[in-house]
């Protein structure tokens, strides 16, 4: 993976600056007290660019917030390649974050009818899984465009190239992902899960294959200036981490008890911070995380796409690693980062639902005169009113809504028997387009 960054400036290690300021530790715990100065989880690469209080220097306020976030430190079993443990802390911050989430993500207090109802509930799942997918891919690479991404799925076609085969992937990883989200994680799973990421676009005898030592490592690399952002821990010691990463996801040996999204979101730093694979950490490590957070009773994340957030700020989610590798491996900032992301994703979901919601509705004010419709046909007359160049096939229909070849079949053509679309045959495969009655309707 080749991005745009630099290494964050990291601060004189904390016991050097225990010893400078010994002095005057007692004033300094007096004046920086707290985890998150000015309301965010601040590294020293940003920290050191903000006035400090009162009277402390830059080092001298560092030094304060350091220690507020160890009286709040858990220690992880996840080490880097050197041995040292990763930790994290739980501000207030995170557990404002968590409340959110666990109020929006697992259903547990309101959830909207369309994501409910039998009915409707299947075509806003599509959306989402094809959304990650598409998105995810774009992340890693991926060319294509959406629009030519969603008409690859609705035609039913194979992918053309390389960029149509990751997203196609990514679609086929995420539907193994809901099959096997009770399913206990093992490193065989985690290496069936990069298979299914990356069929088609490595060389076979890669796929689901840990590096070895008799090959030069992956690593992540600045695309500017081709500086080493990242370098994993040496072959030698990814089977024995991978499986680690499956006890820590299994919850085994645990004394303390871990909160299922912070659980899920380390299992994305753990994964991504070894790179077990020749290719498709990024995608697998994303995977890990839904798989996770369904396990735990998530259900709403079937219809997020959290991809599509991090696509939008691809510089923080690199900063995130970057951050939590120079300040002593502490995760909190990638959970920080990961948490905001969630809750962008859970309202980019609610929103998407509203729009569709009134669309619907719209649709169904302007066929008041039209009884008999079901949800599938006002979904579709409804996108045929805000984009009558628009046609439709049956295979199209059929994946927008998973439903067997027949019903998808008899739904447009009972709307073709009332005129509210048209049928045209081209090559054996039947094409619809508004009708007459459609095209009417649209004029008053």
């Amino acid at each position: 993976m080749i991005i745009e960054m630099k290494i964050p400036a990291s601060p004189r290690h904390l016991k050097e600056l225990i010893d400078q300021e010994t002095a005057n530790i007692s004033h300094i715990l007096d004046v920086a007290n707290s985890p998150t100065p000015t309301g965010k989880y601040l590294h020293w690469d940003k920290l050191r660019h903000r006035p400090p209080p009162a009277d402390l220097t830059h080092e001298q306020w560092w030094l304060g917030v350091k220690f507020a976030r160890l009286s709040l430190n858990r220690q992880l079993p996840m080490t880097d390649k050197f041995g040292r443990p990763f930790g994290f802390s739980m501000p207030p911050l995170v557990t404002e974050h968590l409340h959110e989430i666990d109020s929006r993500g697992s259903g547990r207090i309101a959830m909207p009818d369309e994501v409910t109802n039998p009915q409707t509930k299947t075509r806003f799942l599509v959306r989402s899984l094809i959304e990650e997918a598409i998105t995810s891919s774009q992340l890693e690479g991926a060319s294509t465009t959406r629009q030519k991404a969603m008409e690859m799925f609705r035609s039913g076609r194979q992918p053309a190239d390389k960029s149509e085969q990751m997203i196609f992937n990514n679609l086929q990883g995420m539907e193994f992902i809901r099959a096997h989200q009770g399913d206990e994680l093992t490193p065989e799973l985690v290496k069936d899960i990069h298979v299914e990421m990356m069929s088609g676009t490595i060389a076979d005898e890669d796929l689901g294959r840990l590096q070895t030592a008799d090959e030069k490592r992956v690593h992540v690399a600045s695309n500017k200036n081709q500086v080493i952002l990242h370098e994993p821990p040496p072959a030698e010691q990814l089977s024995a981490r991978l499986q680690d990463m499956c006890d820590f996801a299994n919850g085994r040996n645990e004394k303390e008890f871990l909160h299922p999204v912070v659980r899920a979101i380390l299992l994305h730093l753990w994964l991504a911070y070894d790179h077990p694979f020749v290719d498709g950490n990024g995608r697998t490590a994303r995977a890990l995380f839904y798989w996770s957070m369904l396990g735990s009773g998530y259900w709403m994340f079937e219809f997020i796409s959290i991809s599509s957030i991090l696509r939008k700020a691809s510089t923080q989610y690199a900063k995130s690693y970057l951050y939590t590798e120079t300040d002593d491996n502490d995760a909190t900032y990638f959970i920080v980062h990961q948490l905001q992301v969630i809750r962008s994703a859970l309202h980019a979901l609610e929103n998407y639902l509203e729009r569709k919601t009134r669309e619907i509705q719209n649709a169904e004010s302007v066929l008041r005169n039209y009884g008999g419709l079901n949800y599938r046909q006002l979904a579709l007359l409804s996108h045929a009113l805000r984009k009558p160049d628009a046609s439709f096939t049956v295979s199209s229909h059929r994946t927008s809504h998973r439903v067997a070849y027949a019903t998808a079949r008899a739904d447009l053509l009972h709307l073709v028997d009332r005129g509210l679309l048209d049928k045209r045959v081209r090559g054996g495969t039947m094409y619809f387009a508004p009708g007459s009655v459609l095209l009417d309707i649209m004029k008053r």
